[in-house]
């Protein structure tokens, strides 16, 4: 008769003989990682994406306390709420913006200068949340004007893709520009993740930004668009070409995306590359391949592309 004890004790200590190996030879290979990035026995913490998406949440609750907080909420109650929603977001960001300068620093431990620095840029940041506010008030109205099966905004703010990207990316924008990249990008992404469309945090984007339906669409680092611009989905504005140093290595932060000025719409499945200007006032069909400036009032197909 088989000994079921003694088979599976025999197993868990196989496993663990295993699992012992496996471990080592990953501290080898991270250790080996570590030294090659000049980095500390123990690095830093990076930010983290779950605590992000919960910072997204909460100033997104902030600013839309009524749709998107809690759903208990008396008139009387709302400024209290906003006021306790804020306090505990901005410490919790605040923490974050402390492990992205550590993390930066490369150093031991987080010197003095980063923590004033966190305090500066969070305070900065909580500033700009009214002119945020404004934005994307102007973006939920474009998306509701340019919509027909939109049947008011408040069903735009809690349903449509295109606007969690947007918030979040609003959110993004204003950190990239306090000089914290990594969690900017991280905020960017977790609505990237939610909704297919990623937009770089490094983007300017001008106000009455309308994507609709938006699956695929891609707005990258360098990008500037203009007020009142539309976009459907799979559009790219992308870089068309990736110039390297003398090293081989790419070079990193030129100009490399579109302009794309005030009241463009650019339809579905769209590819814009490279530094190039689309003029204001113009229309890009859909499936388009467009990697020269268009001027001002332009109508582009794709057999004129």
């Amino acid at each position: 008769m088989v000994n079921t004890k003694s088979t599976r004790d025999l197993l868990l200590r196989n496993t663990q003989l295993e699992v012992d190996s496996i471990v080592s030879e990953l501290r080898t290979l991270r250790m080996a990682s570590l030294e090659s990035r000049q980095r500390h026995d123990r690095p830093p913490k990076l930010p983290s994406r779950k605590i992000l998406a919960g910072v997204a949440e909460g100033f997104s609750a902030a600013l839309f306390p009524n749709r998107l907080g809690s759903s208990e909420l008396a008139d009387e109650g709302i400024d209290h709420y906003v006021g306790h929603t804020l306090n505990m977001t901005l410490r919790e960001l605040m923490v974050q913006i402390q492990h992205e300068l550590h993390y930066e620093s490369g150093t031991d431990v987080l010197c003095i200068e980063d923590r004033q620095r966190s305090i500066v840029i969070t305070q900065a940041f909580a500033k700009r949340l009214p002119e945020i506010r404004t934005l994307l008030e102007s973006d939920i109205i474009a998306a509701y004007e340019g919509d027909p099966a939109a049947r008011n905004v408040d069903e735009v703010l809690v349903c449509y893709p295109g606007i969690m990207a947007i918030t979040h990316y609003r959110m993004a924008h204003e950190l990239h520009g306090l000089g914290v990249p990594l969690i900017a990008r991280m905020i960017s992404e977790i609505a990237h993740s939610a909704t297919g469309i990623e937009i770089h945090p490094g983007a300017q984007i001008g106000p009455s930004f309308f994507i609709d339906h938006g699956t695929g669409v891609v707005i990258g680092e360098t990008a500037i668009i203009g007020q009142n611009v539309r976009l459907y989905q799979a559009v790219t504005l992308g870089a068309k070409r990736f110039p390297v140093d003398e090293n081989g290595t790419l070079v990193k932060g030129n100009l490399r995306h579109p302009i794309v000025e005030d009241d463009v719409v650019i339809y579905a499945g769209a590819t814009i590359l490279g530094r190039i200007t689309i003029g204001s006032g113009s229309t890009i069909g859909g499936n388009v391949w467009l990697t020269h400036s268009v001027p001002p009032g332009s109508n582009i197909s794709q057999a004129e592309s």
